[in-house]
């Protein structure tokens, strides 16, 4: 019974000083070196090379997502394939995780976020705010010497609720209080362009709530409260369900993270508009208005 009342406040203690989803810079500088840290670099390795935080190890899209045979792109893999990636990088069931940007865009570090939560490990994982950018900005140390990692012990919690298809959106999209928003920018949502896709437009019904407008001019993430109210404004408020997809569902894992982070029930469409514009007998809509010929 003792060890087992030690094993609470110990674990107890751990999570009173994890700040949560969120970290700044001045949080991290003073953590670097405890032994349950681990700090993931998102990017790549010309960026890791020209410098990082020290501890850091490299983390590549590429290295927690897949293509898959019909040609989706930036997929989830399967649960064995990140056990053994992200226990590859010395994260082990008692570790913390913090992920930064190593490049001015924050995707990749967001997605990172979602795959971690998506394998149960939300509420140990958190994001540096601003970012690798910001760290150099304001003159923190950094290293261009390889992080060696141990492997870990890392064990997969899934919660495959977080994660939707093409049939979840078409049963439950036009549920209240399930707001389904586009991650993409303008041009791309209203049809204007259809960039890479087989057709031009977005979901019926879909909200555009562009991945950039989620953080400033230095890249740190805006308010909790700045955050939900451009949520609101998308037709998400408080107790809402929040879907985002984008191209590929990598920069709908920024919409994922900010309702996440804002306190709502976040998933994402991880196929995204690639998958939902393929499928011809899916609806897509232009400036609002259903494509001509579309069902």
């Amino acid at each position: 019974m003792r060890l087992i009342l030690l094993g609470i406040a110990a674990a107890t203690a751990v999570a009173a000083d994890w700040p949560g989803f969120l970290v700044s810079a001045d949080w991290l500088a003073g953590q670097l070196g405890r032994q349950d840290l681990v700090v993931l670099h998102a990017g790549t390795p010309k960026d890791y090379e020209e410098g990082h935080i020290p501890g850091a190890r490299l983390v590549e899209l590429a290295d927690i997502t897949v293509t898959r045979e019909d040609g989706l792109r930036t997929e989830l893999p399967p649960i064995d394939q990140l056990r053994e990636a992200f226990a590859g990088l010395g994260i082990s069931d008692d570790s913390r995780v913090v992920v930064y940007a190593g490049t001015s865009s924050f995707q990749t570090a967001a997605r990172i976020f979602f795959t971690l939560d998506y394998l149960g490990w939300g509420d140990r994982t958190a994001l540096l705010d601003g970012g690798l950018a910001l760290w150099r900005a304001e003159a923190r140390p950094l290293t261009t010497a390889s992080a060696l990692a141990r492997r870990g012990r890392f064990t997969p919690r899934p919660a495959p609720e977080r994660v939707v298809d093409a049939a979840w959106i078409q049963q439950h999209g036009r549920e209240e209080g399930v707001v389904v928003i586009d991650a993409r920018t303008p041009e791309f949502f209203s049809g204007a362009s259809p960039g890479q896709m087989p057709r031009a437009g977005h979901i019926p019904g879909a909200r555009n709530l562009p991945f950039t407008t989620l953080v400033d001019g230095q890249g740190r993430f805006k308010s909790r409260e700045e955050i939900a109210a451009l949520l609101a404004q998308a037709g998400a408020h408080r107790g809402a369900t929040v879907v985002s997809y984008c191209h590929v569902g990598h920069q709908a894992s920024g919409i994922y993270f900010a309702a996440r982070y804002a306190g709502f029930d976040a998933r994402l469409y991880d196929g995204s508009f690639q998958d939902w514009s393929r499928r011809s007998e899916l609806p897509v809509e232009v400036s609002g208005s259903a494509v001509p010929g579309s069902k």
